[in-house]
């Protein structure tokens, strides 16, 4: 019960939620192999479902700092820790899967970690996931002290050290790979923006979304570049034409668009409230 009551003992609703979109892909999963529904390479999708959930229940975790401030949500703290262990989870359970592909040979499987880039890359994420987990207890945290913030800034690294293992194994399609890359550059130039102390209102957050989204291009157009035989002038050239489908840049810029769009309504919103509760009030008084 601890998981989805607050600290005063109550049951919330906002955990138990939070819980529950922890659980859910896990029990589609399963359902999914259950009913022989995974493909011809059922291990090899389960591999790419579970790391695919660890990187985006990172950047969720991410997302709550920003959230909360941009909302004015106080309570929306409650999940960071769930989110965050969350990920640590599902990336714990993306090695096991693959421990169990290789038959449980553990000599094996760390020959293997050591030996490929893209697999000690993963590991080092998984590892430092490991640490933040096990010291994300009120205790840890009591212990730790000043040191405890310090520690955890380590997640931004891993968060890209994740997305980087992510690309690495996607071979020719990385556009997932590159949105969850573009979605952690909005949360970073969000994030410098607010220690530059820009105001936040909506020309700033228009200015975070173009800004990620040209870094998203950028960052696809150097991953075909670099990485595949793809031509990565054409790639570039896609996100001009949606008749091609719509690309992870633009997913990026529309996302964060609209994100700014609801922060400026909610924000109208709260504005306009004392002021109607007011008005009654003046009325009376005339």
């Amino acid at each position: 019960m601890i998981l989805i009551t607050d600290r005063a003992g109550r049951l919330s609703w906002l955990k138990t939620l939070c819980l529950l979109v922890l659980v859910a892909p896990a029990a589609w999963l399963a359902w999914r192999a259950l009913n022989h529904d995974l493909g011809p390479r059922a291990m090899t999708e389960a591999l790419h479902v579970t790391g695919q959930w660890a990187v985006r229940f990172l950047l969720a975790a991410l997302a709550v700092t920003p959230l909360q401030r941009l909302f004015r949500w106080n309570r929306l703290a409650l999940i960071r820790r769930m989110l965050g262990v969350g990920a640590f989870a599902w990336a714990a359970g993306h090695l096991l899967l693959y421990i169990a592909s290789q038959g449980y040979d553990l000599p094996h499987v760390a020959s293997e970690i050591i030996h490929r880039y893209y697999l000690a890359i993963g590991f080092a994420a998984l590892a430092g996931l490991a640490l933040l987990a096990a010291t994300s207890t009120d205790g840890m945290i009591a212990r730790l002290g000043p040191w405890w913030k310090r520690l955890h800034r380590a997640v931004y690294a891993l968060a890209a050290l994740a997305i980087l293992h992510f690309f690495m194994q996607s071979k020719l399609d990385a556009s997932e790979a590159t949105l969850m890359a573009g979605l952690f550059l909005a949360l970073m130039i969000y994030r410098l923006a607010f220690h530059l102390r820009l105001p936040v209102n909506a020309i700033m957050l228009a200015g975070v979304a173009v800004a990620a989204a040209a870094a998203t291009a950028l960052v696809e157009f150097a991953w075909y570049g670099l990485a595949t035989g793809a031509n990565p002038w054409q790639v570039l050239a896609a996100n001009l034409h949606a008749a091609q489908g719509l690309r992870p840049a633009v997913d990026v810029l529309l996302l964060a668009l609209g994100l700014g769009l609801c922060v400026e309504v909610h924000r109208r919103r709260k504005a306009r409230a004392p002021a109607a509760a007011l008005s009654p009030r003046l009325s009376r008084g005339a």
